[in-house]
């Protein structure tokens, strides 16, 4: 049994105020209130995490890169080894959202070992699943798995609903990635069962992008808009800016692979846009991919796309994103494949053709 979703980095009074819902914009205002009334250092540390989350969220990160660096100072000051590892783990999330997946692994690791020296159990486990999260993207599934699996049995033991989620979701997608379709549904499945029992809106839209994704593959574009459309209502109530353009680039997978490169077109624009706007060069990397796969198919010139491609593959290598490259790799293939030969029409000459021979009879 898991207990309902709460939101650990919400710490001190603020965990009173907020909740695992609360929109993000009603984070950062409650946040920067105590900020401003915080009578000691460890209150400014967790003031300032809350803040430094709240603009991640909202897809501010220069806000959220000195507010967490806010956080971790105050912590040092006040020598709290928790705090400090709350104040790492988001600045190595932010790290990992910005694109910078190297400093986001050296953060991420060096919070684990703050929160490990601290005993803060919860701080410790938000870490592990920071980097099994960076790990994956990076496509590094030999090296996350089992913490994956850890993470996964951490939470069940505790009843942690948002663990499981993450954990579970997580596994999913390395089963999606590897081509395990009916494992990973199963898996997506589960968590967005557990979420929407734990009461975990953020968690549930995870979750549904998932479905979405496996079922768009399966041949199901329909079912995937619509449950990408309740998921896209969860991003816009919460104010979650990064999930929405994510979203959005989904939106465009699908549609670009049920046929429709018009529709696909001009969602990848949009995703693009937003990722363009909150300074998400993965997110960007992504939709210039999708965007560039519509438009030739669409008829652009395949020199314009492999010209892209190219560009495409330097920022997937530099960014550490090994399925994306792979997949960049496979669309050029597509590109560059000689056209499948005519089959030749059979020949229709009346000069030459002949009666069928009749068998003599015996």
């Amino acid at each position: 049994m898991y207990g309902k979703a709460f939101a650990p980095e919400y710490q001190g009074e603020l965990g009173a105020a907020l909740g695992v819902n609360s929109s993000y914009e009603d984070v950062l205002a409650t946040a920067n209130r105590a900020r401003s009334t915080a009578g000691t250092a460890l209150e400014r540390a967790r003031a300032a995490l809350a803040v430094a989350e709240a603009n991640r969220r909202l897809g501010r990160v220069d806000d959220a890169g000195a507010a967490w660096r806010e956080s971790y100072r105050s912590a040092r000051t006040a020598g709290d080894a928790a705090a400090m590892s709350w104040a790492l783990w988001s600045g190595g999330t932010l790290a990992r959202q910005c694109g910078t997946l190297p400093l986001a692994r050296r953060l991420l690791t060096h919070a684990v070992a703050l929160a490990d020296g601290s005993g803060d159990r919860l701080a410790h486990g938000y870490a592990l699943a920071g980097l099994a999260e960076t790990g994956r993207i990076q496509g590094d599934y030999a090296a996350v798995a089992e913490l994956h699996e850890q993470l996964l049995e951490q939470g069940r033991a505790h009843g942690e609903a948002r663990h499981m989620v993450w954990a579970m979701s997580g596994i999913a997608q390395m089963h999606r990635n590897t081509g395990g379709y009916d494992k990973a549904l199963e898996l997506f499945e589960e968590s967005a069962r557990i979420a929407t029992e734990a009461d975990d809106a953020r968690g549930r839209a995870w979750s549904l992008r998932g479905i979405a994704d496996v079922l768009s593959v399966q041949g199901e574009p329909d079912r995937a808009l619509a449950l990408l459309s309740e998921a896209e209502a969860i991003c816009r109530t919460m104010d979650l800016a990064s999930a929405l353009a994510y979203n959005h680039k989904m939106r465009g997978n699908v549609q670009y692979r049920a046929g429709r490169y018009e529709e696909a077109r001009e969602t990848y624009a949009l995703a693009l846009r937003e990722f363009s706007e909150m300074q998400e060069p993965r997110g960007v990397a992504l939709s210039r991919l999708g965007l560039a796969k519509s438009r030739a198919r669409l008829g652009r010139d395949p020199y314009e796309t492999l010209a892209e491609l190219a560009d495409l593959e330097r920022d997937f290598t530099r960014i550490g994103l090994r399925h994306a490259r792979d997949m960049v790799i496979a669309f050029r293939a597509e590109v560059t494949a000689p056209p499948a030969a005519e089959t030749p029409a059979p020949r229709c000459d009346a000069t030459t053709l002949r009666s069928p021979a009749v068998p003599a009879r015996s």
